[in-house]
């Protein structure tokens, strides 16, 4: 089980990787109350690319979710690893997979629509990037929980 969950880990932190490229754009403007208008088009055309017209890569991405989640459990249950393994590995995945299902899905449609007045799309912005980062921390956790009992 052990290449499949990194290899899923690994695809999703790719992921992640191409997301944080657009969501870092917000660093720079963390002390201003508004994030600056360009900053603001170029992430949200971004996102509403990744989640209305780049499909089918974002099944893709949520098919991937799901075989981690699903070779995770076959690997709790049968395989050789060691119990800690599962028990650092499920809760990671967990966080970062829930976060992006409950959270950031929704406020990156929303931000990519640009219905909302600027200071909602800086805060969606900003919320995107502080999603985007816990959950690259708890994909490379559960990468490293995999890689240090395999």
């Amino acid at each position: 089980m052990t290449p499949a969950i990194t290899a899923a880990t690994g695809f999703l932190i790719a992921v992640l990787w191409f997301d944080l490229m657009f969501d870092v754009q917000v660093w720079r403007y963390r002390r201003s109350p508004e994030v600056p208008e360009e900053a603001l088009d170029s992430i949200a055309r971004y996102y509403r690319r990744v989640t209305t017209t780049a499909s089918p890569m974002g099944r893709l991405v949520g098919l991937t979710m799901l075989v981690l989640l699903v070779a995770l459990v076959v690997q709790a249950i049968w395989g050789d690893e060691r119990l800690w393994v599962s028990l650092v590995s499920i809760p990671a995945a967990l966080l970062g997979i829930g976060l992006a299902a409950a959270r950031i899905f929704g406020q990156a449609r929303r931000l990519g629509r640009r219905r909302d007045p600027p200071p909602v799309q800086s805060e969606l912005a900003r919320g995107i990037f502080r999603a985007h980062i816990v959950c690259l921390a708890a994909m490379v956790t559960l990468l490293a929980a995999q890689l240090a009992g395999a």
